[in-house]
């Protein structure tokens, strides 16, 4: 593979794993709201069963469903984070690769010249 085309590949990996890492930002915003789920819902179960707050048949459904739904949310993200990490790797380790093939000056070196 000459330069050229390497340089290309490189400029599409890097903007893939730019795109990666941004997804990465929202599994762990994900993350975070379904932790904030779960503990508000825990939390709210326990100050129900304490005797602090009323718990009717809406707020129980509504604390069942915080408590469900922050624990189904919570491995969802788990396992996409996994696959979105591996691909990171593998999109970092490919353009290092192509990066070591290149033939690159170091700056400051003079360039060679034929007169």
């Amino acid at each position: 593979m000459d330069d050229g085309t390497a340089q290309h590949e490189i400029v599409r990996l890097e903007a893939r794993i730019e795109a990666l890492t941004e997804q990465l930002a929202r599994c762990a915003k994900i993350s975070l709201a379904s932790k904030i789920a779960i503990g508000a819902g825990a939390l709210w179960f326990v100050l129900a069963l304490i005797g602090i707050l009323t718990l009717d048949v809406t707020a129980f459904t509504g604390t069942v469903a915080a408590l469900l739904g922050g624990v189904v949310l919570l491995g969802s993200n788990s396992t996409t984070w996994d696959q979105t990490d591996a691909a990171l790797r593998e999109a970092e380790a490919a353009r290092a690769a192509l990066i070591g093939t290149m033939r690159l000056r170091v700056v400051g070196e003079e360039a060679r010249t034929l007169h």
